[in-house]
């Protein structure tokens, strides 16, 4: 079977946890990049890819990488790529997206129209026409162009992967799937211990969390572009990452993952969401405010994305929401905390300095991930 090299964009911060992924699924790490880690595998790679992540934004094949200062270089560059290997002649296909970062060419609509009329011209070479109908499977192209570095690939999953398919209804400011997942990942949370979300929202962190859980893999409700190219994946390839999937699920575990809100109807939300994601039976969901958040049981879990203020009027409400955090937070008893948040006075109002603090982009908003940690628990006597 054919190898190809696979990108995986993800959260920039992240690429440490979406290496650690790539490499437990087994496949071979080529480079890890700022907001990307590429990687070797086959078709079947590329299914289980866009099957089993839960940290990547979407799986790229890797068509080609070249160096190009001039639309001339770009264009000569861009048809040297062997394009029929991949693409059919009834194949439909464009530069879905162009992104460019200290480069000479850095107009998206010109690189885009370039590199197509490119493609168009390789093509014709090889199936000997001057007409592309165009009217069979999809081929989006996404193109990096990084210090005068071109990167060419094609998107193998057509929405982005942070889009499960479970969250119908959604809150304000929601964090994405990939990226409440990765969080989760980042910290030491295990299915035995507790975890609590007090501004839970539409559900995520708790939906991810209970996913990962009980082994759901996060593609197995939706579809991806790449099923359409029978020219490179035999559909038997989508159907066995499928029945692998569903072998490792074990969804009859006895977990603790609460979800709270002060918002009654963005709990039924939640609820809504996770029954579509299959754990509802594994999350407590409870309209309550963080002031109430307590437990009784030691050395919990609070992971969460508290309100941030992003719009000036809402900032005066932060410092004394972030205080009945803190308050709340101490009297729960070695427990931990991993807060998201752009919200620069955090430490400050929650009344503690963080032992750890991440810088994560969430899109083009600077966050950062404030880790208050408590102590372990002790290990259970042999």
């Amino acid at each position: 079977m054919d190898k190809f090299e696979l990108i995986a964009p993800c959260h920039f911060g992240l690429e440490a946890v979406l290496k650690r992924e790539i490499q437990d699924l087994g496949y071979e790490i080529s480079s890890v990049e700022d907001g990307r880690v590429s990687f070797w595998g086959d078709a079947e790679a590329i299914c289980r890819a866009n099957i089993f992540l839960r940290t990547a934004e979407r799986v790229l094949l890797k068509a080609g990488s070249f160096k190009a200062v001039t639309f001339d270089e770009l264009f000569e560059n861009t048809k040297k790529i062997p394009w029929e290997r991949y693409i059919p002649k009834d194949g439909k296909f464009w530069v879905a997206k162009a992104a460019s970062v200290k480069s000479k060419l850095f107009s998206p609509s010109d690189i885009q129209s370039i590199m197509k009329k490119a493609m168009v011209n390789r093509m014709k070479e090889h199936y000997h026409i001057d007409w592309f109908e165009e009217n069979g499977a999809s081929y989006p192209i996404r193109v990096f162009l990084m210090k005068d570095i071109v990167t060419v690939g094609i998107d193998t999953s057509g929405v982005s992967l942070h889009k499960r398919g479970y969250r119908q209804l959604s809150s304000k400011a929601p964090i994405t799937e990939t990226l409440a997942a990765a969080l989760i990942m980042l910290t030491p949370w295990k299915k035995d211990r507790i975890l609590v979300d007090p501004f839970c929202g539409c559900g995520t962190f708790p939906i991810e969390a209970a996913m990962i859980a009980a082994n759901i893999a996060p593609g197995m409700n939706r579809s991806f572009l790449a099923e359409e190219w029978t020219n490179l994946i035999p559909k038997k390839e989508w159907y066995d990452a499928i029945n692998e999937a569903n072998d490792m699920i074990d969804d009859d575990i006895d977990v603790d993952i609460q979800g709270y809100d002060i918002d009654g109807d963005v709990i039924k939300a939640a609820r809504e969401n996770a029954k579509e994601a299959g754990v509802d039976h594994l999350i407590h969901f409870q309209e309550r405010a963080v002031k109430d958040l307590r437990h009784p049981k030691k050395y919990g879990f609070i992971i969460t994305n508290p309100p941030y203020g992003e719009r000036l009027e809402e900032k005066k409400d932060l410092p004394p929401l972030y205080r009945e955090f803190g308050d709340s937070f101490k009297n729960l008893d070695d427990w931990s905390a991993y807060v998201i948040t752009s919200y620069e006075d955090t430490e400050k109002y929650f009344g503690r300095k963080a032992d750890k603090n991440r810088k994560i982009y969430n899109g083009m908003l600077k966050t950062y991930f404030y880790q208050f940690l408590g102590p372990k628990p002790p290990k259970p006597k042999k």
